[in-house]
């Protein structure tokens, strides 16, 4: 049968959940991806407060909604980029402290432990994240990067996660890495790199969301063969590039999104440049079973009209996959 089509609750964090639920419910979803900012799933009282996950879940079952992650972006973010003012507009003031790095990155490294162990608790089995980049300021080689930049990145990146990962794998959950720019992954080849990175660890693979790779240039199709093993989530999100040289390229120009000088920008779901019945076969070509998470952006649409039209969508074009060949129809018994 066909997945599961689930809101991701990131952009609606200015709702309180009981609201953005009632209102996925709604716009015709089957469940909510829970973010860990606003109101919406607040860990250190999924841990410390007696209910609370219960009281999330009757939220969730009096809408009549499930709900397969959390997601934690922000906060693993922080575990091992290079910290400045920027991350205090999107981390907790306990995670930010006094805004020195190496505190900043401790403390959002236990913080990333908790959610896996807050996931387990809940009965959800994969946290969707960012992990930040200790070398992504190094993406254009100017000044020439030193040769040993990418080894010394990388090890960085495994000295911080992989104590986190080591937490995820104990409590039975999958952390899934939104391949994005300014991640340590952020296309096919670097994707890689950071699963070689943490020697393949069993709790590290990726949630695959194809906006972030179509206006690179990047084959956002054959990035779920490759991984198909390592695709813990699935984010539907689309993007739209234009066909023609425009003001401000691939680096986006220093222009907001929105901004019709940019050469890409988030487009409602299916009416952007992503083929998504391409990526729909790919998904079931390696036996993705788990849900399609629209992550809903696009700065000249309401957002209640996007989110309804992208649900809509995502279940028009999912489809299960046949489970005999073709030609066996023909054969005579």
């Amino acid at each position: 049968m066909p997945r599961p089509v689930t809101l991701f609750s990131g952009q609606w964090a200015d709702l309180t959940f009981d609201t953005l639920c009632a209102k996925a419910k709604s716009f015709g979803y089957d469940g909510v991806e829970i973010a860990c900012w606003g109101d919406h799933f607040e860990v250190d009282k999924a841990l410390e407060q007696d209910g609370y996950l219960q009281g999330r879940w009757d939220i969730l079952h009096r809408h009549g909604l499930q709900c397969f992650a959390i997601s934690n972006h922000l906060v693993g973010q922080a575990v091992c980029d290079r910290i400045d003012e920027r991350h205090a507009s999107i981390l907790p003031p306990r995670i930010w402290g006094d805004g020195k790095e190496d505190g900043v990155r401790a403390r959002a490294a236990e913080e990333m432990k908790n959610t896996a162990r807050a996931a387990a608790a809940f009965g959800v089995k994969v946290v969707p994240g960012f992990t930040g980049s200790p070398i992504w300021h190094m993406v254009y080689s100017f000044p020439p990067n030193p040769p040993d930049f990418l080894e010394k990145g990388l090890a960085l990146f495994a000295a911080l996660w992989t104590p986190v990962l080591d937490v995820f794998q104990e409590v039975g959950v999958k952390f899934a890495l939104e391949v994005h720019p300014t991640e340590i992954a952020f296309d096919i080849a670097s994707a890689q790199n950071a699963l070689d990175a943490v020697n393949g660890h069993p709790a590290f693979g990726f949630n695959y969301d194809p906006s972030h790779f179509g206006y690179q240039g990047v084959d956002y199709v054959a990035f779920i063969r490759k991984f198909a093993d390592r695709i813990f989530h699935a984010h539907m999100k689309d993007v739209y590039w234009a066909s023609r040289p425009m003001e401000a390229g691939v680096f986006g120009g220093h222009l907001n999104f929105g901004d019709a000088r940019r050469f890409w920008d988030f487009r409602s779901v299916g009416r952007g440049s992503i083929n998504f019945e391409e990526v729909i076969r790919a998904l079931n070509d390696i036996g993705y079973a788990g849900p399609l998470s629209v992550e809903w952006e696009d700065g000249k649409m309401d957002r209640e009209h996007g989110a309804t039209e992208s649900c809509a969508f995502v279940k028009r074009l999912d489809f299960a996959p046949s489970a005999v060949a073709f030609d066996a129809a023909f054969e005579r018994k």
